[in-house]
């Protein structure tokens, strides 16, 4: 039976709706910190403000490529599994050809807007590894189908975003600013970590699927201490980042102590309440960690002497 695709207005509202473009927030500060970062004196006022604006603008983009790209090649996964039947297209509320439609015009979008870097600044780096970004943000969703190393391919996704963020800035940064290295180093050892915990909810269903992941591996308790592990070293990547740029001081000291409560409370809630407390876990503690190292590593960027 021939799904009714309604409006296009419609269709982007629910597409919008089905990858959560709120959960922009776990990479994008992480993007912006280290484009400001890479941001070298003279400071231009309006340079940077288009820059930082442009980076916003890819990352919105480049996500919801690579979800709406997750949602469509898992439908039929999504389909069986009883926590996300109701997804938008494996339900039947997003027709396919439109989910496509919406995720190519992303990518080109993205390609664009990674352009713009070169047409106003001069830089053509951005559009020229616009293409391999687009392609790596996307493989993670086939990963699972052979590895249970998928969530390491996860955190290289996002880790990705501090690296394209400073390349878009000033190509040259990835290489005499190691903090910037450190800081992607930690964003993959922590959306790695995290998403071992979300991915608790499925440990039945992809055994029975013939899935790959920690938790199918590994079990629960196993797949509880990967995570444990993988937010350690995060922890220690932050540190090796504030410690290798000098203009970091206290603001980011105070915001690597607050991450690490945050972490250890993340883990407290999985303990204490088990699958129940993976919300507060996965989505709203694991925002803030991402909200408080941007907003304060920001800062104290603009504060540093």
């Amino acid at each position: 039976m021939r799904v009714p695709e309604g409006s296009w207005i419609a269709s982007l509202r629910t597409a919008a709706r089905d990858i959560k473009l709120a959960h922009s927030v776990f990479a994008m500060p992480f993007a912006v910190l280290a484009g400001a970062m890479a941001i070298e004196p003279p400071i231009r006022p309006l340079r940077v403000v288009v820059q930082l604006l442009l980076i916003v603008i890819c990352m919105v983009l480049a996500r919801t490529w690579a979800m709406l790209f997750n949602r469509i090649v898992d439908r039929r996964f999504d389909a069986q599994n009883p926590r996300t039947a109701t997804r938008a297209i494996a339900s039947g509320r997003l027709a396919l050809r439109r989910a496509w439609a919406i995720a190519l015009a992303s990518a080109l979008l993205f390609w664009i807007a990674a352009g713009a870097f070169w047409a106003l600044f001069g830089n053509p780096w951005p559009a020229i590894l616009a293409p391999l970004v687009l392609l790596w943000i996307a493989f993670y969703s086939l990963t699972k189908r052979f590895t249970w190393l998928c969530h390491l391919f996860l955190g290289g996704a996002l880790a990705a975003s501090p690296l394209a963020a400073a390349i878009a800035i000033d190509p040259s940064a990835i290489v005499r600013m190691p903090a910037i290295a450190w800081l992607s180093a930690m964003v993959l050892c922590w959306v790695a970590g995290f998403d071992i915990i979300y991915a608790l909810q499925d440990l039945d269903f992809d055994r029975s699927a013939g899935l790959h992941s920690i938790p199918a591996r590994m079990g629960r308790r196993g797949a509880v201490w990967a995570s444990r592990v993988l937010h350690g070293l995060a922890l220690a990547c932050l540190v090796l980042a504030w410690r290798a740029d000098p203009r970091l001081h206290a603001v980011f000291g105070a915001a690597l102590v607050l991450v690490a409560l945050l972490l250890i409370a993340e883990h407290a809630v999985l303990v204490r309440r088990g699958d129940a407390g993976l919300n507060l876990a996965f989505f709203t503690l694991n925002g803030v960690v991402s909200v408080v190292l941007g907003v304060l590593g920001v800062a104290d960027l603009i504060v540093a002497p």
